[in-house]
């Protein structure tokens, strides 16, 4: 089969949709389909394209095997919401040179958000008689308009008439989680056209290690029960929560250490706010490249996975949930909805209220009274899990068996 993959991000940058997007388009490549990826210049999460990128409308280059094709986007560094809008403008109309440039496709899978790319997606499908698959991660507008994010009325009401549009001009929709499958559905997309696409984890590469004493020496954790949030640090993750719980816990479990991985918007906030609370069980280790993960993971005892306690997120799946499971670490999942549900019916995790200190210190505390047994069950569930049902292998199989699907 030929593939094409559009979509805005795309590795050296991190998080979940370059992740899928990567590990996706290497498995397809494996099984000998014909793949290509257009995307725009690295830009994300600082807003500033790399040096090597610089000064070019477009480039082809192969990203470990992966024919890649990219095309001038404009950065918005934490700009304002016109700037972020210009941005996403900016790389759907130059995706479509990247159009022209790559072979003949039986497929376009579309990336959103951003939403505004589904036009490239959409006309790109016509101009290359290929069926267009809409690939979405999360609701927008609603999402923007329920994090307070978008408030123009008018704005809000052309961006759900292009919403709609594109969901009912797509030839499938593939969907990151249950939730947004149902609202799909709920929306006049026939079930039949509706298909989970997942975050998962590559689980040969996140898998369980040994503890890294050269780590634990380093950091200082030396007999800490660790408590590691690994990702992007932003509004939506509610971490300041996280951070009041510790200092609940500062005296009365001295033994119990929060790890902080990673970078965001929201990082030198938390760190002014640790330095404020006075809080000595608190350690902000800076981003990691991807394959230093596992051995992040290989010194948690627990990974926390957290989210603001709002309804839209009741529906989230957290990339951030498999690798940790994939390494045998249980998730304190600081949520509620469709993830939570996940976590205790494989009894991989536990839940703690979002956004409320005083429930997320108690999790904890029942947590560090749970037997060796118990701790074992919830490590080797989490694996089982990973391995059988959110492996990219997995994952694969049910796309290819979706897409091969006549209509």
């Amino acid at each position: 089969m030929r593939i094409i993959y559009l979509c805005q991000h795309f590795p050296p940058e991190t998080g979940a949709p370059q992740i899928r997007v990567y590990e996706v388009s290497k498995e397809l490549l494996k099984r000998g389909h014909q793949v290509e990826v257009l995307t725009a210049f690295p830009h994300h999460p600082k807003g500033v394209i790399p040096e090597e990128y610089r000064g070019m409308f477009y480039m082809f280059e192969k990203w470990d095997g992966i024919p890649v094709h990219r095309t001038w986007i404009y950065p918005s560094p934490k700009g304002s919401f016109w700037k972020r809008l210009a941005s996403y403008f900016s790389f759907t109309f130059s995706a479509f040179y990247s159009l022209w440039k790559s072979k003949p496709t039986d497929v376009i899978i579309c990336n959103s958000p951003p939403l505004f790319l589904g036009i490239t997606g959409y006309v790109g499908a016509k101009l290359k008689r290929a069926k267009f698959v809409f690939n979405v991660a999360d609701i927008w507008p609603e999402s923007a308009v329920e994090l307070g994010i978008l408030k123009n009325k008018m704005f809000i009401k052309m961006a759900t008439w292009l919403e709609h549009f594109l969901y009912k001009k797509s030839w499938k929709i593939a969907t990151a989680t249950e939730g947004i499958r149902d609202y799909m559905i709920k929306h006049g997309k026939p079930a039949q056209d509706v298909f989970l696409l997942p975050n998962g984890v590559n689980t040969d590469v996140f898998k369980p290690l040994p503890k890294s004493e050269q780590l634990i020496k380093e950091i200082g954790l030396e007999g800490k029960t660790v408590f590691t949030y690994a990702g992007t640090m932003g509004y939506a993750q509610g971490l300041d929560s996280v951070l009041q719980a510790a200092a609940l816990l500062k005296d009365e479990h001295p033994n119990v250490h929060f790890l902080f991985v990673g970078d965001g918007q929201e990082r030198e906030k938390l760190v002014k706010m640790k330095e404020e609370l006075q809080l000595d069980n608190v350690t902000f280790y800076g981003s990691v490249p991807v394959a230093k993960m596992p051995e992040i993971f290989s010194i948690s005892d627990y990974s926390i996975v957290s989210l603001r306690n709002i309804d839209l997120f009741k529906g989230a799946r957290p990339s951030k949930i498999f690798p940790a499971i994939a390494t045998g670490t249980p998730v304190l999942y600081c949520g509620d909805g469709e993830s939570a549900d996940i976590l205790l019916t494989h009894n991989c995790g536990r839940i703690a209220p979002p956004e409320n200190p005083e429930g997320i210190a108690a999790e904890i505390r029942k947590l560090l009274a749970i037997s060796p047994d118990e701790y074992k069950a919830m490590s080797e569930n989490g694996r089982k899990l990973a391995v059988e049902e959110y492996s990219w292998s997995r994952i694969v199989d049910d796309l290819l068996h979706h897409l091969s699907e006549h209509k």
